[in-house]
């Protein structure tokens, strides 16, 4: 069982997905703008998803967490509704490498949640939870990311990915072909960045 830590930075809260966030995973399955972006070619129907959100969290070699806002009022969350997911899977426990994506809803775009989210599963991917959870102990992240999406990229710079390669007309945007960069981030990157 892969069901990883609740994990809260400045702004969102990471918690493995869980049955009741079928609703919103198929909601951002019917953003054409996200599904252009990520490069999502595959069609899904409602009884994959609710299956999905059921059973993602306790599948071996991978992590996915619902994000959500880290807010709180007196002490209680104001809403632990998922406004966007965040996976580290194809964990190769060998070379303690995996990949990473994250998803977020429209109106969660552009303010921070993806950035702090990221952040808390490159900590938690190289030195754990801080809590006790040692977490997977990886020496690389990497990630695809479309040429299409440059804000994404540079978003990922940000925070340490380096680009390592292009795939020239590796993914389909619409009736035409884009590049997919390859960038990964190693822990020694990682934490040269937070020293």
């Amino acid at each position: 069982m892969t069901r990883g830590p609740v994990l809260t930075g400045e702004i969102a809260r990471l918690r493995p997905i869980e049955a009741t966030d079928a609703d919103r995973m198929w909601e951002s399955l019917q953003d054409p703008e996200a599904m252009r972006l990520t490069g999502t070619t595959a069609d899904f129907d409602r009884e994959q998803i609710d299956e999905w959100a059921r059973t993602v969290s306790d599948r071996p070699g991978r992590y996915d967490w619902a994000v959500t806002p880290a807010m709180t009022r007196g002490g209680e969350l104001v809403s632990d509704e998922m406004i966007g997911e965040i996976v580290l899977n194809d964990i190769d426990e060998d070379v303690r490498c995996a990949n990473l994506r994250l998803a977020q809803l429209p109106a969660y775009r552009g303010r921070g949640y993806g950035r702090d989210a990221i952040d808390q599963v490159l900590r938690y991917a190289f030195d754990g939870d801080g809590a006790g959870d040692d977490g997977p102990r990886l020496h690389r992240v990497q990630l695809d990311v479309l040429a299409i999406n440059p804000r994404a990229r540079a978003l990922y710079e940000s925070l340490g990915f380096v680009l390592e390669g292009r795939q020239r007309d590796a993914a389909l945007d619409g009736d035409s072909y884009c590049d997919v960069f390859l960038m990964a981030v190693l822990e020694d990157d990682y934490r040269s960045r937070d020293a």
